[in-house]
């Protein structure tokens, strides 16, 4: 998730690092393919220097398998989603930016930071506003023109591919942050610290949301992109995202999350309606992977038994966030996915059947979010744990697609593929290199131990 953050150990510090350094049906699924001449980079760590430059993509991919899985990523740095044979950008941001165009992704998931974006209410949100593209405070960095830099590096990539609309690089919008001039006043079940950022939207900033989805289609628009995929709010039943859940401190009282979320959904449903750009579709969830209930915290399936009936028909498409963990209470532990499908099920009717999108996973410490140990034999571990996840959603009909979070490291949650300071690739992209290799030839996943060599 935009999250930057261990679950039990966030504090409004990230909120404030958030606003400073971001002044930032199943679909057909297409191959991600990758050229046959592409080198194979050698061993974990692997720096730069070693490289050799990837080739552009074939403008034609076979088709891919239709129980496959798509690959999503999320990325915001425009230098790093650029495509390498465009634009030349910075000179330190090329290599990496040839490593995540070698994986195709056929989602690109942009998180729109709307607390960052809007601090004032008589002003738009400033979608073009200047990004360090620091990673946190770690270089390299490349200023470069917020969300319209964003979307124009995503056409550039799309461009290349041959095409144009579907395919690479579909955008998958995932919107949070309230700015303070849209909160409403403490409430409920609230941590110490919990700041206007993550409270729920009051009945007249409404009309505000609207228009930030207003202004993100015009631009997109300019920008030649297409916008099908809307998150309303992301990880709704987590308080970083929504505060209160709970009216009461009692862990079984009922989570209020699920109203303000039905409200956020039914307001983007809405307008989305009536832009004539389409077609849009809202992709329902983003939920955090919480398999029990807290007084600050909701349960993926205490989340969906909240939920009114319209809002679960507003979409087929659900998403949840699944971490690759290797501590000792893992291995016990339900899978997210799982717990996200049983929730559906259990809700009927237009929930029992609805697709189901891995919108973040990745793999970093044995805790996820947690700092990364420093040495390979680890890394490897983490590899070899992500590589059975996938595996597991591969073999699921119901898993129509997985994201990695995030492509270039956050320092703040290190689950990426590449460290923050672009030098060297952990395993997991190594990993996922394989998988968009195999796709692309319509052949079988590759082993954990193969993929992660």
């Amino acid at each position: 998730m935009p999250k930057r953050r261990g679950k039990d150990d966030i504090s409004p510090l990230w909120m404030l690092s958030r606003c400073l350094f971001r002044l930032s049906t199943r679909p057909a699924i297409r191959a991600l393919g990758v050229a046959l001449a592409l080198v194979c980079f050698s061993g974990c760590g692997t720096t730069h220097s070693h490289h050799a430059p990837t080739p552009a993509a074939p403008a034609v991919r076979p088709t891919l398998p239709a129980s496959a899985p798509a690959f999503g990523l999320t990325e915001d740095n425009a230098e790093l989603l650029s495509n390498p044979n465009g634009s030349p950008g910075f000179v330190e941001f090329l290599a990496a930016r040839r490593e995540l165009t070698a994986l195709h992704p056929t989602y690109l998931r942009l998180l729109v930071d709307w607390a960052a974006l809007q601090p004032a209410p008589d002003r738009p949100p400033a979608l073009e506003a200047p990004v360090n593209g620091c990673a946190r405070t770690v270089g390299p960095c490349g200023v470069y023109a917020g969300i319209r830099a964003e979307l124009a590096a995503i056409a550039s990539q799309q461009r290349a591919a041959g095409v144009g609309h579907g395919g690479d690089f579909q955008v998958v919008i995932d919107v949070f942050g309230v700015p303070a001039w849209a909160a409403r006043a403490p409430s409920g079940c609230e941590r110490a610290g919990t700041a206007s950022f993550s409270r729920p939207l009051a009945a007249p900033a409404l009309v505000a949301y609207r228009a930030l989805i207003r202004s993100l289609l015009a631009l997109a628009a300019r920008e030649g992109v297409s916008l099908r995929w809307w998150s309303p709010w992301n990880e709704p039943n987590d308080p970083i995202f929504i505060s209160p859940q709970r009216a009461s401190c009692a862990s079984d009282s009922p989570p209020v999350s699920a109203a303000v979320y039905a409200q956020l959904s039914r307001a983007m449903a809405a307008e989305l309606q009536t832009d004539g750009g389409g077609p849009h579709q809202l992709l329902l969830g983003e939920l955090a992977d919480s398999l029990s209930d807290s007084p600050h915290r909701t349960s993926i399936p205490a989340f969906v038994a909240a939920l009114p009936p319209d809002v679960l028909c507003l979409s087929d498409v659900w998403s949840v966030h699944a971490y690759a963990r290797r501590e000792p209470a893992a291995a016990s532990s339900p899978d997210p996915v799982q717990a996200l499908e049983a929730a559906l099920a259990a809700r009927g009717g237009c929930a029992r059947q609805a697709r189901v999108w891995v919108t973040e996973a990745g793999a970093g410490a044995p805790h996820p979010g947690k700092p990364r140990p420093a040495d390979a034999a680890d890394e490897h571990a983490g590899c070899l744990a992500l590589a059975a996840q996938l595996l597991r959603w591969h073999e699921d009909p119901r898993v129509d697609a997985v994201f990695q979070y995030t492509f270039r490291e956050d320092p703040s949650f290190p689950v990426g593929l590449v460290s923050p300071d672009l030098s060297r690739l952990y395993p997991s992209y190594r990993l996922w290199l394989a998988w968009a290799r195999l796709r692309a030839a319509g052949q079988a996943p590759p082993t954990p131990a193969a993929g992660c060599s």
